[in-house]
């Protein structure tokens, strides 16, 4: 696998489920969040980012569902990173079945960068564009 890719597994527990007995939908924006720090323990030092003062911020979540993930499923996230802009960054996440391979649902997540200090977002730009670039996956690299 591409080391620019994140992978995490979880097993869905009863806990996840919804009275259908398939995963409720909000939880799949869990696993989502576990596969996006699993993303970043990987490919960052986030104790250093943390130490600088930066934090990536939710803007915007768009998933797909594509089928029902059941009790005792085992799934994998995987977590990349998509595409880079002046302002902006997009992380395309997959959550498929481990037995299958079957898609159960996908997403892009955008965020930014805050400094936690001032409570402004940053530009990705100079040594940080330099940094994140080479984790980019996707062939787009735009420019607001």
């Amino acid at each position: 696998m591409d080391p620019r890719i994140a992978r995490s597994t979880l097993r869905v527990r009863g806990f996840h489920l919804d009275g259908y007995a398939h995963v409720n939908n909000a939880r799949y924006l869990e696993f989502l969040e576990e596969g996006r720090w699993a993303y970043f323990e990987q490919q960052f030092d986030l104790a250093a980012l943390f130490n600088q003062g930066l934090a990536a911020v939710a803007v915007n979540l768009n998933i797909n569902y594509r089928r029902a993930a059941v009790i005792h499923d085992e799934l994998e996230v995987l977590t990349s990173l998509a595409s880079l802009s002046h302002r902006s960054a997009i992380i395309h996440q997959e959550i498929n079945r481990v037995g299958d391979g079957k898609r159960v649902a996908d997403a892009d997540f955008t965020f930014v960068l805050l400094d936690t200090n001032t409570g402004k977002t940053l530009p990705i730009d100079g040594e940080l564009r330099d940094t994140l670039r080479p984790y980019v996956l996707g062939e787009t690299q735009t420019s607001e």
